[in-house]
């Protein structure tokens, strides 16, 4: 069986949780996780390396155990470490780690302190109030456990966009290469580029002849075979993805593709758009009575309906259809249009390569420009750097900088936003620098109140240039800290502040909702990569993904422009 490097990743992560509720060394968990990141984050297939005999020892976080380990888990699909933790640790207790904010360390304490092994344990012991008992819990984080105990109950299982996506990539390459194989769309959520996916839809249309459906039930990564005809098949990869296909006609395909894309609100809103113009609309075309009058393409069904094309992004029902009726739906910000990062770290802290490495490799890109911003001192876990640490590497990055051509590193820092809103370094260095990105990485569990008037009180210090992550979410691992939004946006607005969309696929942060109320309330944003490697720079294509379900356009985002115009935006007034 093919192994993916979210496979491995996956094995990494959850080797370093159960280590972790084990209460093993920090830095050896840290290891693990970096590992995972790193192999999560490669362009190429690490099982390739390894067929390849190249060195994965050479990559940032790899040394040469971890490396070993690589191997041993491409070879023969399995990590032995992580079966023997497994043996030793209740299985029970990995369940608790899918509850959003129940991390390893608190699932220890769940397990040691109350003996809480399941989640109807846990959810007993939570409705008698046990858990506020427990330190670094209280009445708050007690009840968010309850609410995603119920939100649980009935949902499918959903798996973030980055762990659909490698799986999806080789699916689609596999059969694309089936000969006969004319269009292939994979729709759905996935299309949308929402932030979880539940299973796949892919659309196909084909020759008479072609073998695709065949060629699609035998594919190697498939587990099971749910369903098997000629039209449409259903089966479960060994990752557990479901995944459709469907083969549709090309006189259908684009009726096919509007309504498996999504979403129900979206598809049953064009509906009743042709309800009113006596036409059925469905996924197998526009139909006036029984003549299909259209199909084709997607233009061609919002057409019959005087609509414009809808961007699959936008389908949500959240007042798409009515900016199309006024001719006032967004241009999408794209890939294309990003101009530099504005958020990178670097191995003086906690990223896995040099300045001149994450430089050479933003050029590479096209970039004009890449900010580093390594963590302040607060984050001690990280190395994070102080005043003195700060100053010598705002010295190099003059160094490196008078040695390029036609690009600059930006002097800039994630500073953390200390409980008081107090910023984590002095002003004296903070007004060396190029801009700031300001970051929330301590006290959580903050009422509403305190936790936006923190914010609010740091956005008064002159040098805060960039809210970072805004709402601090982890997405299925950790909720949002409690903050009124439209505050926080009316205070950055009166301020000249800017909004970071973070585009780590774990963070997607802020949601595209208040992306969207960020644009209608005047306040620009920058999507940023938070790379911690050379590679992590690709993960912009999520950031972007998320702007455009978040109707941001180039101008909303201040990384479009060129550093002489990005430059003038920062210098607050």
């Amino acid at each position: 069986m093919p192994v993916h490097n979210t496979d491995i990743a996956t094995c990494f992560n959850t080797l370093a949780d159960l280590l972790e509720i084990e209460g093993a060394n920090t830095f050896r968990v840290r290891a693990y996780r970096n590992a995972a990141r790193t192999i999560a984050g490669l362009p190429q297939r690490a099982a390739d390396m390894v067929a390849e005999g190249e060195e994965l020892s050479s990559l940032p976080g790899i040394g040469k155990d971890l490396a070993e380990k690589v191997a041993e888990i491409v070879t023969t699909g399995k990590l032995q470490l992580l079966q023997e933790v497994q043996s030793r640790t209740l299985p029970e207790l990995t369940t608790l780690l899918h509850l959003p904010g129940v991390g390893p360390k608190r699932v220890q304490a769940l397990h040691q302190e109350l003996g809480i092994g399941s989640l109807e344990e846990l959810e007993k012991a939570a409705r008698k109030g046990k858990l506020r008992q427990l330190p670094g819990f209280g009445k708050q984080t007690e009840q968010r456990i309850l609410e995603a105990l119920e939100q649980q109950k009935g949902q499918a299982q959903r798996i973030k966009l980055i762990a659909a996506e490698e799986p999806a990539r080789a699916l689609e390459t596999y059969l694309q290469g089936v000969k006969g194989v004319q269009e292939l769309v994979i729709a759905g959520s996935y299309r949308r580029r929402q932030e979880t996916i539940g299973d796949l839809d892919i659309l196909v249309t084909c020759k008479k002849d072609c073998q695709v459906m065949e060629r699609f039930v035998n594919y190697e990564e498939v587990h099971h075979v749910m369903a098997r005809g000629t039209t449409r098949s259903t089966v479960v990869l060994q990752s557990g993805l479901q995944v459709d296909l469907r083969v549709v006609p090309q006189v259908s395909y684009g009726a096919a593709l509007h309504y498996f894309t999504g979403s129900k609100a979206h598809s049953i809103a064009v509906r009743k758009l042709g309800q009113n113009k006596q036409l059925k609309i469905n996924e197998y075309g526009v139909f006036r009575g029984n003549k299909r009058i259209a199909g084709r393409s997607e233009e061609e069904v919002y057409a019959q309906v005087d609509l414009p094309y809808i961007e699959p992004e936008l389908r949500e029902a959240q007042g798409e259809i009515e900016a199309a009726q006024h001719h006032k739906l967004p241009t999408l910000v794209t890939l294309e249009d990003i101009r530099g990062d504005l958020h990178a770290h670097t191995n003086a802290t906690d990223g896995r390569n040099r300045l001149e490495e994450m430089a050479q490799a933003a050029q590479a890109k096209g970039y004009q420009y890449l900010a580093i911003t390594d963590h302040s001192q607060r984050l001690s876990m990280t190395n994070g750097l102080d005043a003195k640490r700060l100053a010598q590497q705002i010295d190099a990055i003059d160094r490196l900088n008078a040695k390029l051509n036609g690009f600059v590193l930006l002097k800039a820092i994630e500073v953390d936003i200390l409980e008081d809103g107090s910023l984590d370094l002095p002003d004296d260095i903070l007004k060396a620098l190029d801009f700031t990105v300001c970051s929330v990485h301590s006290k959580f569990q903050l009422s509403q109140q305190r936790q936006t008037e923190r914010i609010m009180r740091a956005m008064d210090n002159p040098y805060f240039t960039i809210l970072g992550h805004p709402t601090g979410r982890l997405i299925q691992e950790r909720a949002p800290y409690d903050v009124n939004m439209e505050r926080l946006l009316q205070a950055a607005r009166q301020r000249g502040c800017f909004l970071e969309l973070n585009a780590q696929p774990a963070r997607l942060d802020p949601p595209a909702m208040y992306c969207k109320m960020a644009k209608e309330m005047g306040v620009k944003m920058a999507i940023a990569s938070d790379a911690h490697s050379v590679n992590d720079l690709d993960l912009m294509r999520f950031g972007i993904g998320q702007a455009r379900r978040g109707w941001l356009e180039a101008d909303d985002v201040i990384n479009t422009r060129n550093w002489n115009a990005l430059q003038k935006l920062l210098t607050r007034q």
